[in-house]
């Protein structure tokens, strides 16, 4: 009887081990690290900020008002990056 129960005890404690090591990696999937998380942030802004640039250079082509509208719309992707930043550590948090 001894050894039938240790041998009931040994899995249990197997499964519970195979159990923990799942959450482990679970917890792992779902908390990014520090790097990858600034990594998404920065390109967050610098995509918005560039975006925005891009569009105020062509319409300065279109209508001939350079430098105006390039400095607007860089004005416009720096606002547009820093909500978007914004959102995504209020997300982040939750």
């Amino acid at each position: 009887m001894t050894c039938h129960s240790k041998s009931v005890w040994d899995h249990a404690e197997h499964i519970a081990k195979k159990k923990v090591s799942k959450r482990n990696l679970e917890d792992k999937k779902h908390n990014p690290s520090s790097i990858g998380t600034a990594f998404k942030l920065s390109t967050e802004l610098v995509s918005a900020v560039a975006v925005g640039t891009i569009i105020g250079f062509i319409l300065d082509k279109t209508f001939g008002t350079k430098p105006w509208l390039i400095l607007i719309f860089f004005f416009v992707g720096v606002i547009a990056g820093i909500t978007n930043v914004i959102k995504s550590a209020k997300n982040m948090q939750k």
